[in-house]
């Protein structure tokens, strides 16, 4: 692993960094407004703060609730964790099952941590694999807790608020709840058999989110074009929205205004907003006329922003809520982004965008009149 931190100049292309990453034609980023754009760039209102390199393709990511570790999921089956404050890698964790398989990190939660909470439990991470496994991880002494196999390939995670219960999602069209102090599975929610309703999936489910105004209810999303609402209590959907082709982890939820933000990897209408409640259609948001792209991730960037990423132009958009104008790109990557978080830490979050081996770390700032 490389850790190389880089600082954008105003008015000359970046040349390099204290250290030079294997990556050669992604370790430098250029300034929009210069002469020659080759090579990954940042444009509008975006600063690099950081590029970590892993010694494999990055799958996933995702900050811990307070915003000072970053976990990053690679197709080995590792997982990195660092400091994002000092961007120093500070833990690696894999097991005997991990190494043997040698099969993808799909996902990455932090366990919510409760007031009153054991000391054991403030560094609890929960990742799932291609493998089929769900691991606790203490990832501060680098343990696996407990292991859960499914036998299907798992690809989405989500925490209801409190932090009680887990849901997987993955190849099949199962829901599966566990209880997430015991391990053990309380329930699958699935689709009934009748085919006059599609009271859930059909095919592959990419994207997990539960409302966190309502602890019970979640929705999810996949290849089959429809977004669904589950209630945990209830063993199929309780409703769904027609259209998104959600392909990664492009499903998520505005607490504030209870809007639902979707990302389908398509050519177009691409990232749409949802009203939660009436579940019907608010706006689609506009492609960028330069830069297009199918979307993998797609996220609220606190309450006034959107961030998205995919492939076809590989890049990672930032966007105003209110004009929907791009105020901010990590373009001309060499793969596609297919994975993004930020830390949440409003006004300014910052944001993790992971492509090849890479995660670039980066911060919306608005930039001086000149």
């Amino acid at each position: 692993m490389t850790s190389v931190l880089t600082m954008l100049p105003t008015t000359r292309p970046l040349s390099g960094a204290s250290q030079q990453t294997n990556s050669s034609d992604v370790s430098r980023i250029t300034e929009f407004g210069t002469p020659k754009k080759t090579g990954p760039y940042l444009e509008g209102n975006l600063k690099l703060l950081e590029t970590l390199e892993c010694p494999v393709d990055i799958m996933c990511c995702h900050f811990n609730p307070s915003g000072t570790h970053l976990a990053v999921g690679l197709c080995d089956g590792t997982i990195k964790i660092y400091d994002s404050n000092s961007y120093h890698l500070l833990y690696s964790l894999s097991d005997e099952d991990t190494v043997s398989s040698r099969l993808p990190v799909t996902q990455i939660r932090f366990r919510t941590a409760v007031l009153g909470d054991k000391p054991e439990y403030g560094h609890i991470l929960i990742a799932s694999y291609a493998s089929g496994n769900i691991k606790y991880w203490h990832y501060t002494s680098g343990k696996c807790l407990s292991t859960v196999n499914e036998k299907r390939q798992t690809l989405a995670l989500a925490l209801n608020p409190d932090g009680s219960h887990l849901v997987s999602a993955g190849a099949d069209p199962g829901m599966h709840i566990y209880d997430v102090e015991t391990k053990q599975r309380i329930k699958t929610l699935e689709p009934s058999d009748s085919r006059d309703k599609m009271d859930g999936h059909r095919f592959r489910v990419f994207a997990l989110k539960y409302n966190p105004n309502h602890p019970n209810i979640f929705i999810s999303g996949g290849w089959d074009d429809t977004v669904q609402y589950w209630d945990d209590r209830q063993t199929h959907a309780i409703r769904r929205l027609n259209g998104p082709h959600i392909c990664g982890d492009a499903l998520d939820i505005d607490p504030i205004h209870n809007h639902i933000l979707t990302g389908s990897w398509r050519k177009h209408r691409v990232l749409q907003i949802w009203d939660f409640a009436m579940g019907v259609k608010i706006k689609d948001v506009p492609q960028d006329t330069l830069n297009a792209s199918q979307l993998y991730c797609a996220q609220w960037l606190g309450k006034d922003s959107i961030i998205c990423g995919g492939t076809d132009h590989n890049m990672a958009r930032v966007i105003d809520r209110g004009t929907l104008n791009t105020t901010g790109q990590l373009v001309d990557l060499p793969q596609g982004v297919y994975c993004i978080d930020n830390d949440r830490n409003v006004p300014n979050p910052k944001i993790a965008i992971g492509t090849n081996r890479l995660i670039f770390l980066v911060k919306s700032e608005k930039k001086a009149p000149s």
